[in-house]
């Protein structure tokens, strides 16, 4: 008689390299991102309208702005906006896979928390890319936007990389909260996130009392170092500083709950 078969606890499975990360499920993530053509739309779609509305103004359009002109500083604003906006509603797509009983799956593979957590960051830049682009390219189309070609490209990549701050903000709120109120609760801080950090309204409008506590806002950083390309002027380590604290405590925060969501098995 043969002896009976026992089944390997999954919490004693080797983990795989790189904790599973790997660039065939990130592949298979980017696929899926895709197929929801209402997101891509409006993180793109948004962006590109708020430039033509508020970037050809040709009562400030050309007005002097560092190493160009005010239609290229708001390009520039637009497509920050466009781009947190992709990476934060890509994150936050987990708040459907939990509520389809996906995050209960994951807990009997041997995939890292850290590691889900990158995956979904990896993708969220996908989306985020095509925003930034967008606006750019519907910025030269214009002719509107004036500055030299390299901080074209070194702006650019400076959104599409910084927007990763955004997609662990998603993945926080993400697993933080229901699904049916995901999107609103992220659309409402990242609006209030882009005016408290500037991104809307100059700093310089506020009171100083406001201005102190707009540089503690997660998006305050961010925003001036994806602009400073083009006005230059003195580099403030303390812009840098705030983007890395934020993204460690976003990061912090989707592991943790990503523990806690998929420990309910």
């Amino acid at each position: 008689m043969s002896a009976p078969t026992v089944l390997a606890d999954p919490r004693e499975r080797p983990v795989p390299p790189l904790g599973g990360f790997s660039a065939a499920v990130v592949g298979l993530e980017i696929r899926r991102l895709l197929r929801n053509r209402r997101t891509v739309i409006f993180t793109v779609v948004v962006p590109v309208l708020f430039f033509l509305l508020f970037g050809l103004n040709s009562a400030y359009a050309t007005d002097r702005v560092g190493q160009g002109n005010e239609s290229a500083f708001i390009m520039i604003s637009m497509a920050l906006y466009g781009a947190v906006l992709a990476t934060a509603g890509g994150g936050a797509m987990v708040s459907v896979e939990r509520l389809l009983g996906w995050s209960r799956q994951l807990r009997i593979t041997p995939l890292a928390p850290a590691a889900y957590i990158a995956i979904k960051m990896t993708t969220s830049l996908v989306l985020s890319l095509a925003a930034v682009l967008a606006v750019y390219v519907v910025g030269m189309a214009t002719h509107k936007p004036v500055m030299p070609a390299g901080i074209w490209v070194a702006t650019g990549l400076a959104l599409w990389i910084g927007s990763l701050l955004f997609a662990a903000f998603g993945l926080f709120v993400g697993y933080l909260l229901p699904s049916e109120n995901v999107m609103q609760i992220i659309g409402f801080a990242l609006m209030l996130f882009s005016f408290g950090g500037g991104l809307f309204i100059p700093l310089s409008q506020f009171s100083h009392a406001l201005r102190m506590l707009a540089t503690f806002t997660p998006l305050y950083g961010l925003n001036q170092l994806v602009h400073y390309p083009l006005v230059q002027g003195a580099f403030d380590w303390a812009w840098a500083a705030n983007l890395v604290v934020w993204l460690v405590i976003f990061t912090a925060g989707a592991i943790w709950r990503f523990r806690k969501d998929t420990a309910r098995v």
